[in-house]
């Protein structure tokens, strides 16, 4: 159970969050101070940096896809890397639903921010940058899985192309003309998810024919 402090702790991050990406999306990034952001948001300036050091973190922190969440996915997994990935995927967005709904958010509402914050990442080159590189910890873990299941190492190239095909589609996967054509619930993003991972496989299968 959630104790005040920490519930109203909790409340002012995802209050400054909202707030910053609110900004970022109507004034531009870069144009966003954090002054403004503490205004929005009707906190102390300090506020923000204290739960945020950078403005950057503004937007990298709190990720629910969490490396170490992953890992401890494919450790313990019955069956397949890839399998194991989605169920994990399907597993967190659910459970981010959950989340949303007892804390009284509209449904759909994390999607959409998600979708806004990739953007943002998009337009800017150093947050492009910054996104890389959190994602290459994701592909390591997937490549080491998949490369278990083939027999292989972790670098060989069948694991390295299908784990990059991977981060690379979901990474994209709120760019595209199915994405900004569909809602953003879960089933309809999940099934996006689905056709990236139904890629990753028909590659693999590619290769191992090889």
């Amino acid at each position: 159970m959630e104790g005040r402090r920490d519930r109203k702790k909790r409340q002012t991050r995802e209050r400054v969050q909202t707030a910053a990406l609110e900004l970022f999306t109507s004034h531009g990034y870069r144009k966003t101070t954090i002054a403004a952001i503490a205004e929005h948001a009707d906190v102390a300036t300090r506020t923000v940096t204290l739960h945020f050091p950078t403005k950057e973190e503004l937007l990298f922190a709190d990720d629910p896809f969490a490396p170490e969440a992953l890992a401890a996915r494919l450790d313990t997994r019955p069956g397949a890397a890839l399998d194991a990935f989605g169920e994990w995927m399907r597993d967190t967005m659910h459970a981010l639903d959950e989340r949303d709904a007892q804390r009284g958010r509209r449904p759909g509402e994390t999607w959409s921010l998600r979708t806004k914050r990739a953007r943002l990442i998009a337009e800017d080159e150093d947050l492009r940058g910054r996104a890389r590189a959190s994602y290459y910890e994701l592909e390591q873990l997937i490549a080491a899985a998949i490369g278990k299941d083939l027999g292989l190492p972790s670098d060989a190239l069948a694991p390295r192309l299908a784990a990059y095909t991977v981060v690379g589609g979901l990474r994209e996967l709120y760019m595209t003309h199915e994405a900004r054509h569909r809602s953003t619930s879960t089933e309809e993003l999940l099934a996006l998810v689905d056709r990236v991972l139904d890629f990753a496989r028909a590659g693999l299968a590619t290769l191992r024919t090889r």
